[in-house]
């Protein structure tokens, strides 16, 4: 691992420990853009931190999973350790680790603090520190749970994070309250990472847009308002004619009975995926129900003769997919159905350019400038409202777009 000198910024966050203006100080918060080197920053100083303070010391890395914590922490970590001659030894089954340096060592445990029952996990322990990495993506009572089993006098808790919403609760009870929880607070932006190179960051202002640009880019806690999608543009993603020939094909259902059934047809064809036709019934609108047999003959008709490598079907439409299933013809993937992550990758794929909209599609193109984040909610929260062919547009990047054409065959027969 190649290292540019660190930033002033950088710095403070690899030091601060031993800075004696921050004498008494018990936590450090990071947040800001992302790709703004305070993760490498904040887990250099974290281990220093153990090693000079509370040699033999038990100290905690939490991520939202043990897989996203290795892949973003550990490894660059481990790496930059071992080249500044510390013996790092991994015990990988047990998820922790020994760093030694100077006759020191410390052991460090890894958490994954995924949801509720997560807590359980930490529960009992006694730490002389933890770190936190994207702690505004943990549930609250696992944060806390962390929180208490640093009960070793002189113990510091270190977070980081991208913002979120600013009612998120660890930005209103950590953020806003840094004087009353003795906690230092810097605030990162690409800028403060000297080993980004402008045109990367140039690349990152482009794939973002909206509220994901304020609070990725800019580095904002901002409340989620106005259009899910403010990028897309009819000049730019709608087309009048399509390519010749595709060279896969994937339709994506959200199932309703009261609520509107929208499926899409999508082709592949040289990195972009098109909707080329869907179907949508609104039963209000019409005035009478469908069965799930007649939503199957519209699924029919949708895919024609084409050959299709599986229909993505909301996850609750357990009659549906039966029914599916029954005729044999199709394989189902039942799709992701985490609203916010699923928006925010329909979001990245639209600034990429991936995907296109054939100009027939008229009920998807309607919902993309109706589609709005619900006006003074807690949280983001779209509104539940001309969301349908938006919602199988969101399965189907989430649970179809990535996957190459034998995944998605072996996990689908695996289902059926």
């Amino acid at each position: 691992m190649q290292f540019e000198p660190f930033s002033p910024k950088q710095r403070k966050c690899l030091r601060w420990w031993r800075d004696p203006r921050c004498r008494g100080l018990d936590a450090i918060i990071c947040d800001g853009a992302v790709r703004s080197g305070k993760t490498l920053a904040m887990s250099l100083g974290f281990v220093a931190w153990a090693l000079a303070t509370c040699p033999q010391g038990t100290f905690a890395l939490c991520g939202r999973t043990i897989t996203a914590l290795e892949r973003n922490v550990v490894r660059p970590l481990t790496e930059a350790l071992r080249n500044v001659g510390m013996e790092v030894k991994e015990l990988r089954s047990k998820h922790l680790m020994d760093v030694t340096a100077c006759g020191r060592t410390c052991r460090f445990y890894l958490f994954g603090g995924k949801d509720e029952g997560a807590a359980a996990l930490i529960q009992g322990m006694t730490l002389c520190g933890v770190l936190f990495d994207e702690v505004v993506l943990m549930p609250r009572s696992f944060v806390e749970q962390a929180i208490a089993r640093c009960s070793v006098a002189g113990a510091k808790l270190w977070f980081n994070c991208n913002p979120e919403h600013p009612y998120h609760w660890f930005y209103r009870e950590w953020i806003c309250k840094t004087d009353e929880k003795r906690a230092l607070y810097l605030h990162f932006t690409m800028d403060d990472n000297p080993s980004l190179r402008e045109e990367v960051r140039e690349r990152y202002r482009r794939l973002y847009a909206g509220v994901f640009y304020e609070r990725f880019v800019l580095g904002k806690w901002t409340a989620s308002e106005g259009l899910v999608y403010p990028m897309f543009r009819r000049e730019q993603f709608v087309v009048e004619t399509l390519p010749e020939a595709f060279e896969r094909y994937v339709i994506s259902c959200d199932y309703g009975t009261v609520n509107p059934t929208s499926m899409g047809l999508w082709g592949l064809h040289e990195g972009i995926w098109y909707r080329i036709r869907e179907y949508y019934y609104a039963a209000r609108r019409e005035g009478i129900s469908r069965t799930d047999e007649e939503h199957y003959r519209g699924l029919e008709e949708l895919a024609g003769k084409l050959p299709i490598d599986c229909v993505v079907v909301d996850p609750s439409a357990a009659s549906f997919i039966a029914c599916i299933l029954s005729h044999g013809r199709f394989r189902v993937r039942k799709a992701e159905n985490d609203v916010l992550s699923g928006i925010r990758r329909v979001s990245d794929q639209l600034q990429q350019g991936r995907l296109r909209f054939h100009v027939s599609c008229e009920d998807i193109l309607r919902e993309f400038t109706q589609y709005c984040w619900k006006e003074n909610s807690a949280g983001d929260v779209p509104r539940k409202e001309h969301d349908h062919a938006m919602d199988d547009m969101r399965y189907f990047v989430t649970s179809a777009m990535q996957l190459p054409p034998a995944a998605t065959f072996a996990a689908l027969s695996i289902r059926r």
